[in-house]
């Protein structure tokens, strides 16, 4: 299982390489803050981390929150000692 979990890792990794290599060209953007130039293989990896960041927080946030929902409070449920 391991050893097909790297093959698929290496798989992916080159077909990043080739991507990259074939989509070299420059394109701009402007994002009315900051205007910059990168290759197009460089701007589609950051959108794929990016996205990839964004969904992971936002997994995260919805379990830690159901979480939360769930977890009775512990000050309603003790009763107060004197």
């Amino acid at each position: 299982m391991r050893l097909l979990a790297i093959i698929v890792l290496v798989i992916f990794i080159a077909a990043g390489i080739v991507l990259g290599a074939l989509n070299a060209d420059l394109v701009g953007y402007d994002l009315a803050f900051v205007r910059m130039q990168l290759p197009k293989g460089a701007a589609l990896l950051g959108a794929l981390v990016i996205g990839w960041l964004l969904g992971g927080l936002t997994a995260w946030l919805g379990v830690s929150m159901r979480r939360h929902r769930r977890q009775p409070r512990a000050d309603k449920k003790l009763p107060a000692r004197p």
